[in-house]
């Protein structure tokens, strides 16, 4: 019965980020378009809509996670389908700007089934095999960013609102799937009252803190995913840069990313983790990261960036969902929706901030005022980040244990 559950929740992550796979590539066209292809004010107006994404579901994640708690998974599973299927309509039929930035904020608002969906595996999960769980929901996550934009660039060939179209489509058809498919996870016993304290970025984070076992965790996770944010965000400038790759060269070496994503999370971390236990995960991915990054960082021909990428399949790929595993250990099974609520508000500001700065640090090193042209430095400081989140989890000796549902 499990697995039947697991397969159909990780069917509905995996239709859900095809859909915003699908997307991914035709927005910036798009924006293009209603802005009468000026580049550079298409070039802003992006970046604002991805920030506006972004601060929604930092804002809201923590509300998902809470409801779900009071109410169960499923209802916010499948409210969240039904806003991502209404926001991509409204895309797919946008006139103006205006309209699509309303769009986007909504999707932000409902892209709450990925939140849910770790509550839900934590709910059906035995402790000791949640880490597995997480990882194989890192890799649905990862599959479905891949297979996506490959559609919707064929898609977007025919008609640019097509993929907006067929993503609406999706989610509507995830919403019927999910609603005959996907039973409730969470007893009535293991609810709890809602609490408007807690559904908030900060009041969730306060609240999941107060855990003996997971301030160190949460500092490591912040600290991680803010460093990992920098291969996301500087790969096409520098891979560029460096070493004048085209279009195709990079979509390429961000597929070949994305299979050691899938492969990592849904393959590596189920081998490695049940016999090395979480914390030895943790350390050995972060560890791996540090060396991936410099490795990056320091490369000098195009070629050897391909001679460091296999070793990122035990880094914080890795890492990652042994953190996330160990968290919801700590955390009683009435909190595991406000858990995942807090860690998705974490990776959502770092998507907020995140960009700003990394691609900053990039410019600069590579500008005229640098005391030395570094165009590696991102990496660098990417691999400071992480050494500092190995050095706290070297000193990190608590072993969580299951809590008491909290009333």
């Amino acid at each position: 019965m499990r697995n039947l559950r697991l397969i159909v929740v990780l069917a509905v992550v995996y239709i859900d980020m095809l859909g915003v796979g699908l997307a991914y590539p035709v927005l910036p066209r798009l924006v293009q378009q209603f802005l009468g292809g000026d580049v550079a004010h298409a070039s802003y107006a992006y970046g604002l809509l991805v920030s506006v994404f972004s601060l929604a579901q930092f804002l809201f994640a923590p509300l998902f996670g809470s409801l779900s708690d009071r109410y169960g998974r499923r209802p916010l599973i499948l409210a969240s389908l039904a806003g991502s299927a209404l926001s991509y309509l409204l895309m797919a039929l946008a006139p103006g700007l205006a309209l699509l930035a309303v769009a986007r904020l909504l999707a932000g608002v409902m892209g709450g089934s990925f939140t849910t969906a770790g509550a839900y595996l934590a709910d059906i999960t035995p402790p000791e095999k949640r880490a597995e769980s997480f990882g194989l929901i890192g890799a649905t996550f990862g599959f479905g960013l891949i297979t996506g934009p490959a559609v919707g660039g064929v898609l977007a060939g025919i008609d640019l609102h097509l993929p907006f179209l067929a993503a609406a489509g999706l989610c509507a058809i995830n919403l019927v799937f999910g609603h005959f498919a996907l039973p409730e996870s969470l007893a009535p016993e293991n609810r709890k009252p809602l609490q408007f304290v807690q559904a908030n970025p900060i009041g969730a984070l306060r609240e999941v803190g107060r855990y003996p076992a997971i301030a160190a965790l949460l500092t490591i996770f912040v600290l991680a995913s803010f460093a990992n944010r920098a291969l996301e965000m500087v790969w096409v400038l520098y891979m560029t840069y460096r070493f004048h790759w085209d279009s195709t060269q990079i979509g390429i070496s961000l597929t070949v990313v994305g299979v050691i994503v899938v492969v990592g999370q849904g393959w590596f971390t189920r081998i490695l983790i049940p016999r090395i236990g979480e914390r030895r995960a943790i350390l050995i991915g972060l560890a791996v990261s540090v060396l991936v990054c410099v490795g990056y960082g320091a490369v000098t021909q195009g070629w050897m960036v391909y001679a460091v990428m296999p070793f990122a399949i035990s880094g914080w790929t890795v890492a990652q969902p042994a953190v996330q595993g160990l968290m919801s250990r700590a955390v009683p099974a009435n909190e595991q929706g406000l858990l995942q609520g807090a860690l998705a508000s974490i990776t959502n500001l770092t998507s907020i901030g995140g960009p700003v700065i990394w691609t900053g640090l990039f410019g600069y090193f590579i500008g005229v005022r640098a005391p030395a042209v570094v165009p590696g430095m991102p990496f660098y400081v990417s691999a400071a980040l992480f050494l500092a989140c190995l050095l706290l989890a070297v000193r990190w000796r608590y072993d969580p244990v299951p809590q008491p549902a909290v009333a």
